[in-house]
């Protein structure tokens, strides 16, 4: 196998650009619809279709061609998620009707799953371990960034008359530039290593590390883990050893979205007319929101790999529970004033800088790098499914439990949810920052040898 010598930030950047992808397919239908709707002549049903059909696709996504990496690598399969984005993206710009478009967004849906699943994987088997979380981070920094240009795109293509086909099919670009990056892009030296390629991955690791020594330790080390298995079943998904791994990633993936992080960000818009904002302004600010968005990722990616991930998902629980306190506060309060409308307006913002910070990459970072090497792919599929099931039930639920609660007191409900993710953390997830893949693995294989069903510790 021939390996490319190519810069750590080349494979960093073209590794997480499929998050780009997803960000953007995802964010650009929150205004895309509204034009949608008259040009179609869309019903409220065919509207949510619309929206949704690429929650279901990704569901789909995470569960083919995620465990597929165990078998095939990560390379293959991001090349397949880039031409299916391509497909999905043009097909959607070209739709003649309803049920094309429903049928293009459930194809786009499909790389969508696959990249989450995917990227964070990849990024984690490419990191050292001491830069691991920073650089896995890169996935969550490349969907604010796509959310972030969809917005933009959104607001600047409105006037146009088919402007929204030019707003779903402009995604083939960054598709086009995944394709060929892909094409060069190394495959991951724990791969390389089941497959016995020893000399591929030796050239791999030695793009990350200019110290013979600690290459050849590292390699090593791989070797041994990858003796145990080849590509697992759902029976090792399941076993004792991946369990404690597996209650952890179910929890923080369903946490991650019942805080209502999807809620305010594709409502946002909604939330500011709805406290007092006119129109214009609230697009406006809904722009300001997503630059916001990239600033405070960025942050998370540079203090990523300082903090212990656990203390991240801690204090990031409490900011977005009491901002979400108080943005319920200053909703019911917008009717008798401008500072009930600034205060929920803050709190919004500061609610989004804290999971921005914290639970937006956390989540995937944690999840990409803790299951055993043999089921890395599948246990991080299961993960990335359970995720896009939960944003789907919060998303189709958002509607019906808003207009029977009211915004402001709705958001409450999210906040106890944070609230109780606190005690989740403490009690079932383990620490993996400053700790390579292999470290983890072996003391997961410790705890079943030597641990029985002891509780999770740190």
């Amino acid at each position: 196998m021939k390996v490319h010598k190519l810069s750590a930030g080349f494979i960093y950047f073209f590794g997480a650009l499929g998050g780009l992808l997803f960000g953007y397919d995802t964010g650009v239908i929150s205004g895309a619809i509204l034009f949608i709707s008259k040009q179609l002549t869309l019903t409220k049903w065919q509207e949510g279709w619309v929206v949704s059909a690429v929650l279901v696709g990704a569901i789909l996504g995470a569960a083919v061609i995620g465990p597929l990496s165990d078998r095939f690598g990560h390379r293959k399969l991001l090349l397949l998620s880039s031409i299916i984005f391509f497909i999905g993206a043009m097909w959607s710009g070209f739709a003649p009707d309803f049920l094309h478009l429903v049928a293009s967004r459930i194809v786009l849906g499909l790389a969508v799953g696959g990249a989450s699943s995917l990227i964070p994987t990849y990024l984690s088997e490419m990191a050292p371990a001491d830069k691991r979380g920073g650089v896995a981070s890169l996935f969550q920094m490349m969907i604010m960034t796509g959310i972030l240009i969809a917005y933009i795109s959104n607001y600047l293509l409105q006037g146009l008359t088919f402007g929204w086909r030019i707003m779903l099919a402009l995604a083939a670009l960054p598709a086009l530039l995944l394709f060929i990056g892909g094409w060069v892009l190394p495959e991951s030296p724990r791969f390389l290593v089941r497959e016995g390629k020893m000399l591929a991955a030796r050239q791999v690791l030695a793009m990350f590390n200019n110290d013979d020594k600690l290459v050849e330790a590292e390699l090593d080390d791989i070797a041994l883990q990858a003796q145990t298995k080849s590509a697992g079943s759902l029976a090792d998904l399941f076993g004792p050893l991946s369990r404690p791994v597996l209650i952890m990633a179910m929890g923080l993936a369903i946490f991650q979205q019942t805080m209502g992080c999807n809620t305010v960000l594709y409502y946002a818009p909604t939330i500011f007319t709805d406290i007092g904002f006119g129109i214009s302004a609230a697009l406006m600010a809904h722009i300001g929101i997503g630059i916001f968005n990239v600033i405070v990722t960025w942050v998370a990616v540079m203090i990523m790999d300082k903090i212990d991930r656990k203390k991240m998902l801690i204090y990031g629980a409490w900011g977005m529970g009491i901002s979400l306190i108080l943005m319920s506060v200053g909703m019911q309060l917008s009717g008798t004033g401008k500072f009930g409308s600034y205060l929920a307006a803050i709190a919004l913002t500061i609610y989004i800088a804290f999971f921005s910070a914290t639970w937006g990459p956390v989540m995937w970072v944690m999840i990409g790098e803790s299951f055993p090497l043999n089921i890395r792919g599948l246990g991080n599929s299961f993960g990335a499914v359970v995720n896009w099931t939960a944003n789907t039930i919060v998303s189709l639920t958002f509607p019906p439990l808003l207009s029977a609660f009211g915004t402001g007191n709705l958001f409450y409900l999210y906040a106890v949810m944070c609230f109780i993710s606190i005690w989740f953390v403490h009690k079932f997830t383990i620490e993996t920052r400053g700790r390579s893949l292999e470290q983890i693995e072996a003391r997961l294989r410790h705890r079943k040898n030597h641990l029985n069903d002891e509780p999770v510790a740190n």
